[in-house]
């Protein structure tokens, strides 16, 4: 067997995550750590306030990470220093609010040299492209919306429409979305919440009725099309997805309409380096893209389709690296 020098992965993960980092399975980033270090590449962690700037370098305070009795832990001594450069490839995977602190994140990495360090998805791309806003990209495959911060505007939208969703632009999990409809008697107050005084612009967008069956969740790598989906299902007393609990997810089936839509919309994404993608779509519509931190649900596949996904998805997301890296990822020894 020939042996390659290991790579070195820098993952960027949320706070969060690094708090509950251990048997967390319930999040992406998980899985891809451990598959990597089961195929003995070096992986190391940070968070977004670990990431610097020093002598016009950018840097990170990280923790190596590993794996103990199947499961993933990181070395909790005091972190080391590295040139983000030093890291083969990086994940930039923290979750939205996209606020300053997130911005200021992503511009760390105006200061890495994206020729020697492969990433994904690229936080300069990342910063330019609004998960909600650019739907707009695509409009044969977004559902009639506007953006806007003007209430009277928002009104007439829903009045036109009957039944609308407004949602902020910088969130995630359905945080701060509301369902409004022509006989909403709260309709000002909730205009004037989600826009922040008429000073915030929301996306405004006609209501599917499909909505009521939940949201296929489509996974993109590279310009990969999964065939496994999953279908998010509205909440108790909600309507739309917003707890994560098995009960809350079923099995879908990509359409060929769907497939071909994602394929294009993959093909255009690429193309500013972002490579790791969820679509949510909903009646043959996309109502979200998702670039910051998308969630394959790899432990809901797994459990719906009798499978290990992260298994398909590691082979797709190496194919990808060869691709970028020119060179071909072999067993490490």
């Amino acid at each position: 067997m020939n042996c390659e020098l290991k790579q070195t992965i820098l993952f960027v993960i949320d706070d969060l995550e690094l708090k509950y980092f251990e048997f967390n399975d319930l999040v992406t980033n998980f899985w891809l750590i451990k598959e990597f270090l089961d195929r003995n590449y070096e992986v190391f962690i940070t968070v977004k306030s670990g990431l610097m700037v020093e002598d016009n370098i950018a840097k990170a305070n990280c923790y190596e990470a590993y794996t103990e009795n199947g499961d993933i832990f990181y070395k909790k001594d005091t972190p080391k220093k590295y040139l983000v450069e030093d890291f083969d490839i990086v994940f930039f995977r923290p979750d939205p609010p996209v606020d300053i602190d997130y911005i200021n994140a992503c511009n760390v990495f105006d200061f890495v040299n994206h020729e020697k360090t492969l990433l994904i998805n690229n936080p300069v791309a990342v910063k330019n492209f609004n998960e909600k806003l650019h739907l707009n990209y695509f409009p044969e495959y977004a559902p009639e919306n506007i953006v806007t911060a003007n209430s009277d505007e928002i009104k007439q939208f829903v009045h036109k429409h009957k039944k609308a969703i407004i949602k902020p632009l910088n969130r995630c999990f359905g945080s701060g979305v509301y369902y409004v409809d022509t006989h909403e008697r709260n309709i000002n107050t909730i205009i004037k919440n989600v826009t922040n005084d008429g000073k915030t612009m929301v996306m405004v967008q006609k209501y599917l009725e499909g909505a009521a069956g939940g949201d296929k969740r489509i996974l993109i790598v590279g310009e990969h099309v999964f065939d496994e989906c999953i279908r998010k299902l509205p909440g108790k007393d909600d309507f739309k997805f917003s707890i994560h609990s098995d009960k809350y997810f079923e099995t879908a089936v990509l359409s060929e309409e769907e497939k071909k839509m994602a394929q294009n919309v993959a093909k255009r994404l690429n193309a500013v380096d972002l490579y790791m993608v969820g679509l949510d779509v909903i009646d043959g519509k996309i109502i979200e893209v998702n670039v910051t931190s998308p969630c394959y649900f790899i432990r809901e596949i797994n459990a719906h389709n009798n499978e290990k996904f992260q298994n398909i998805l590691m082979e797709k997301l190496i194919d990808l690296i060869e691709l970028k890296q020119g060179k071909t990822l072999t067993t490490l020894c």
